[in-house]
């Protein structure tokens, strides 16, 4: 399965444990992750200025993810009728990258589900799918 994870997913795995950590672990292992150049650059600045994460780890953590299939910032973000505009990239890249799924906890998007043409599931709902898979 073709798994493309929103920042926020990326952020909770990096640095916490718990779900989000477990998911990432399952689809490297089982799955085909996508990444997207407008999450790297987004991860990139959470990472940095929120997180306060060292510049070096920042890089070490791109660079791993790199190694994965990295969807390019697409030509255009597409009309989704989504608040965040920011939001609209993150499911044109999915789409772009031609995700199975989006995994996201970012609860605009979720609601989008009805007017994209990809499954979007917040990662206890994923994790949930695998586990009965």
């Amino acid at each position: 399965m073709r798994v493309f994870l929103d920042t926020n997913v990326l952020v909770s795995a990096f640095a916490t444990r718990g779900l989000c950590a477990d998911l990432l672990r399952e689809i490297l292992a089982r799955h085909q992750l996508l990444v997207g150049e407008v999450v790297l650059a987004e991860l990139e600045r959470a990472l940095t200025r929120k997180l306060e994460v060292p510049a070096p780890i920042v890089q070490e953590i791109l660079a791993s993810l790199r190694e994965h299939e990295v969807v390019p910032r697409p030509h255009t973000s597409g009309d989704y009728g989504l608040e965040d505009p920011d939001d609209a990239w993150i499911v044109a890249s999915a789409e772009s990258g031609k995700a199975d799924l989006l995994v996201t906890g970012d609860n605009d998007l979720l609601a989008a589900g009805d007017r994209v043409d990809l499954p979007i599931l917040a990662p206890r709902a994923f994790w949930n799918l695998l586990r009965k898979s």
